[in-house]
């Protein structure tokens, strides 16, 4: 019997999570990753630019804080156009490929992978930004990694429903 560590068991779960983001892209045109197919402004293309860009944040949170995650010390700064800015990290932008997207998608994940298996405790901790969903003051590295996963694993099944509508390709089944 194969015996794992905690870091063992969240870094495959993360990149089991990723691959199947990674699979509903599989063989798509630009086009076709930047298709809205939902009442939605999702297309899978964005999906992938919004999971890249929450990954780096929430890694960044583990070794910076809040204003890793916000930008800011909290939400309650940002202004309209702070969220409109946001917005774009929605959706592929003109100039943006596919490929480009992956390709940073990798980069960030390989420095996430790096953080969880290099960072000294899983328990250290950081105080969340102020901010209405927030229940909590402060985040564990280990919720964070666990949020990133959650997040991943959420936004890959929004794709799958996407690329489902796109061509009928399926991520399983």
């Amino acid at each position: 019997m194969t015996s794992t560590t905690e870091r063992d068991d969240l870094l495959a779960e993360l990149r089991q999570a990723r691959f199947f983001l990674r699979y509903t892209a599989k063989d798509l045109t630009d086009e076709q990753a930047a298709q809205r197919t939902t009442v939605s402004a999702l297309s899978i293309g964005g999906l992938v630019k919004h999971v890249t860009d929450g990954e780096r944040s929430w890694a960044g949170f583990v070794l910076e804080g809040p204003s890793a995650v916000s930008g800011k010390k909290d939400f309650s700064d940002w202004t309209a156009e702070d969220f409109a800015e946001r917005e774009k990290g929605f959706a592929m932008q003109p100039g943006e490929t596919l490929a480009g997207l992956l390709g940073a998608y990798e980069e960030v994940a390989r420095a996430t992978d790096e953080l969880l298996r290099g960072i000294p405790s899983l328990d250290a901790r950081q105080p969340l930004p102020k901010a209405p969903w927030y229940t909590a003051e402060s985040q564990s590295a280990r919720r964070t990694f666990l949020h990133i996963i959650a997040e991943t694993t959420q936004h890959a099944g929004h794709a799958d429903i996407i690329r489902e509508s796109i061509d009928g390709q399926k991520t399983m089944g």
